[in-house]
């Protein structure tokens, strides 16, 4: 029955697997009481050349609940800074890497699991993913994916029909199995653990692996390296941005969250706020504040500075200061040009650009109006008199009344907008 499961015929390639057992453990999958398909991204299949009605649910279920007819699975090895601390007990520890496929668009792309079963990283734990958490990373996948943010999606959740047990959540609590789509698994934390263990002609062959798969503009530069981290760091900057400019605290920007070809992934405690406050953070054990929506572009800097230590085996140190000094400019192009289009602009003077981008901040910030809502609630109003009728946009998008200074506020910002 595989060789009529489309999952299981496509052309699977051994990127990594090729580079040998340094980087990754062979598991098993853990075997599941039940299968029930509880989502399926039929958005995804045209991009790996699969017509949707061609691909059943129990297709689906044999591929990505039972895992048959997939050898080798790869627990990846890796380490990473958590909350400033270094773990060099990291890994995959309720997942693997299923296996490599490129798309109709060319790219390599990666089916990886979460809540697959136990692995040589699972630390003590059960390897299993909650229902609720794997609901959530859908969620947040497919969110951003909308909101126009370079990030990892869900291809299948399936339930498991086992009960969990959780500290975080009323228990027992059920499970889960999902399967990721993204560019690569390939994190800052893989190269950090490579320092660690005192092997640079690891580093030297995985940097190129990165650089050939995800990064083959740069393959016959003589300066391939360098450019590598300083592309590396304008795409880190610009998804920085986009989490800004969206309202996402991600909520555990480890550097094992982190991923080399700069995309967002691995969905935990994070939110959207609700209005806008810089000290928001996500995640309740996150007491310090270190990852709050606020402080996330600093933290993905601070990661990619972090990197530079595994990397200067390979990347001349000063290169890579050169590429690190322009964090700020390539995170602050990206965040006004995402702010603007969100205001109904796509260009503007540099100087009434900031003005607008400074007024519309501090409107958010002093009158505590719905984030999201506002700028709906802005463009629905274009076309109104708003030194007349400035409540308008605080009855859309907030239930509390405006005093008079924050209608002054938001007159003003429509007065400026509207110029």
């Amino acid at each position: 029955m595989n060789n009529l499961n489309p999952l299981l015929t496509l052309d699977y390639e051994a990127a990594l697997e090729s580079l040998g057992g340094d980087y990754f453990d062979e598991v098993e999958a853990a075997e599941f009481p039940q299968h029930i398909l509880r989502f399926r991204n039929d958005l995804l299949l045209p991009k790996l050349g699969l017509d949707p009605q061609s691909v059943t649910d129990e297709d689906l279920i044999a591929a990505f609940g039972k895992f048959q007819g997939r050898k080798p699975l790869l627990a990846l090895r890796y380490h990473g800074y958590q909350f400033g601390e270094y773990n060099p007990f990291l890994g995959d520890g309720r997942g693997f890497l299923y296996g490599q496929v490129r798309g109709t668009d060319g790219e390599l792309y990666d089916f990886g699991t979460k809540g697959s079963g136990t692995t040589p990283y699972s630390r003590g734990g059960d390897g299993r993913l909650t229902l609720k958490g794997g609901v959530r990373e859908v969620l947040a996948a497919e969110m951003l994916h909308r909101l126009g943010v370079r990030t990892s999606r869900c291809l299948s959740m399936i339930e498991t029909g086992e009960a969990l047990w959780r500290g975080d959540e009323p228990s027992p609590t059920r499970s889960s199995v999902m399967v990721r789509f993204n560019r690569s698994h390939i994190r800052f934390g893989t190269f950090e653990r490579l320092h660690y263990i005192s092997r640079p002609d690891l580093t030297k062959k995985l940097l190129d692996h990165v650089i050939e798969v995800y990064y083959p503009h740069l393959q016959n530069e003589s300066d391939s390296y360098s450019r590598f981290y300083a592309e590396l760091v304008q795409r880190v900057a610009e998804l920085a941005a986009q989490w800004m400019s969206v309202g996402f605290c991600h909520a555990v920007l480890n550097t094992d969250n982190m991923s080399i070809t700069g995309e967002s992934f691995d969905y935990g405690p994070y939110a959207f706020i609700d209005r806008y406050n810089p000290q928001f953070t996500a995640a309740y054990f996150d007491y310090s504040g270190r990852y709050s929506y606020a402080n996330q572009p600093a933290i993905c800097r601070l990661n990619l500075e972090m990197l530079q230590v595994p990397l200067k085996a390979v990347i001349p140190v000063e290169d890579m200061e050169a590429g690190l000094t322009q964090f700020e400019q390539h995170f602050y192009l990206a965040y006004r040009q995402r702010m603007l289009r969100k205001l109904g602009f796509e260009t503007l003077s540099d100087d009434l650009a900031e003005e607008l981008l400074q007024f519309t901040i501090r409107l958010l910030e002093e009158t505590q109006i719905g984030y999201h809502d506002f700028f709906i609630a802005l463009r629905q109003q274009f076309d109104r008199t708003w030194r007349d009728d400035a409540t308008q946009i605080f009855r859309d998008a907030t239930e509390s009344q405006p005093d008079a200074s924050e209608i002054d506020i938001a007159a003003s910002l429509i007065d400026r907008w509207r110029q």
